[in-house]
């Protein structure tokens, strides 16, 4: 029987995409129509990368006006539908990112997309950004009952992608996707210049990239040298 393709599962937004620009442009819409002051971009780092729900949240408290739980939805409903329109005005793959995709895809292994930004938008930054076509499976919020940390999100997705469990890599920037990979029992490799307020170096995983040129070597340390030998 044919061995599955080992594979890397990457979380999206700090991850493989820097959105930030974009998602805080957004939100500064919200914040301008209510008369309150704009989040400043390096504000990212503390209030992106948990959804568009707990974005909104901090962005209001950060202004000095924390929402009532009603006022929440309307409000994630008005981000969502403008943040579409513009998902790609200013987000880009992080540097290195489509050449280590490449890379790999060439090298046999299977590509997936496992994030808790919603699917469909998920699918159209990728599309805008042109890499959507290297992912096997792109999986987000709504894809399945559950999200991340749940690990039964990375692990649907793994299986969703037809990648092999056993030889599986997750690749995020956030407590977010190292406690998803390990409680799936996955090796995770965290970049460093992803959305976070604590620095991942503290949170324990598996190996710590500063660019995705590194990512070819951290995996190939924490995989089984079969990963890399095509069957």
């Amino acid at each position: 029987m044919t061995q599955r393709a080992p594979i890397l599962v990457f979380d999206l937004d700090g991850t493989l995409a820097d959105t930030a620009h974009d998602l805080i442009a957004t939100l500064n819409v919200l914040l301008a129509r209510e008369g309150l002051p704009m989040a400043p971009p390096a504000s990212a780092r503390s209030i992106v990368g948990a959804g568009a729900r707990a974005l909104i949240e901090r962005g209001f408290a950060l202004s000095g006006a924390p929402l009532p739980p009603e006022r929440v939805e309307p409000l994630v409903v008005e981000f969502l539908a403008h943040y579409e329109a513009h998902i790609a005005d200013e987000s880009r793959l992080f540097p290195g990112a489509l050449a280590a995709l490449d890379r790999f895809g060439d090298a046999g292994f299977t590509l997936a997309v496992c994030t808790n930004k919603p699917e469909r938008m998920a699918r159209l930054l990728l599309e805008k950004l042109g890499a959507a076509d290297r992912f096997a499976a792109i999986c987000g919020r709504g894809t399945f009952p559950m999200h991340k940390p749940d690990p039964r999100t990375l692990e649907l997705t793994i299986q969703t992608a037809g990648g092999d469990p056993a030889r599986a890599v997750m690749v995020g920037d956030s407590k977010t996707d190292i406690d998803t990979a390990k409680g799936a029992g996955a090796p995770v490799v965290a970049v460093d210049f992803g959305y976070t307020e604590i620095p991942v170096t503290e949170l324990a995983p598996d190996r710590v990239i500063s660019h995705f040129d590194e990512l070819w070597a951290a995996a190939e340390s924490i995989l089984p040298p079969s990963a890399f030998t095509r069957t």
